[in-house]
């Protein structure tokens, strides 16, 4: 993602009070940008924004910048940054938070496979109540990668062969149930 300056006419201060007003996000003002969240982090290496940056873009309401950034997505949900912030801050939820709504927008680049397994996994659970490792790994292929499933043969065929991976789709009972606390 390109660096470059930003300036206050690009904020969008009811975005950032948008996002306070979901569970987990409440804290978010309270953040002194010490950067314990991205010193903790065992993925800040990898990412284009360190966790500490995204809170700050949330909180300016520089909106697509947060939205569009990739580490949201490399969030590992592994909780370091909520767990050591002296501020109480969960972060964690706050990704979570960000990526549901890109996810709502579709404000990703379209073959970025974290945001499509995601959805196809969403899509599966809401349809069946369960995941098929197998139907929601040739789904993610084919919207993201289709070439990448002839390397994938090989270790498919393996798995099948040893009964680790299935071609069935279960379905749970009650699935309407579940449909309905589910938004769409």
């Amino acid at each position: 993602m390109e660096h470059q300056i930003r300036y206050q006419r690009e904020c969008d201060p009811a975005w950032t009070r948008q996002i306070l007003s979901r569970p987990g996000c409440e804290r978010l003002m309270s953040c002194i940008q010490c950067g314990t969240c991205s010193g903790t982090c065992p993925l800040s290496l990898y990412m284009d924004f360190t966790p500490r940056r995204v809170v700050q873009l949330v909180r300016e309401g520089f909106r697509d910048d947060a939205l569009k950034s990739q580490t949201i997505w490399l969030c590992a949900s592994c909780y370091a940054c909520g767990a050591h912030c002296p501020q109480d801050i969960h972060i964690t939820d706050i990704m979570y938070t960000l990526k549901r709504q890109a996810i709502r927008e579709g404000s990703f680049p379209k073959r970025f496979p974290i945001p499509v397994l995601a959805q196809e996994f969403y899509k599966m659970v809401r349809r069946r109540g369960r995941s098929s490792e197998f139907w929601v790994v040739l789904r993610l292929m084919l919207r993201t990668n289709p070439l990448g499933l002839f390397s994938m043969t090989r270790a498919g065929l393996a798995l099948m062969r040893t009964g680790r991976l299935s071609l069935r789709r279960e379905r749970i009972e009650h699935i309407d149930e579940l449909q309905r606390a589910l938004p769409d």
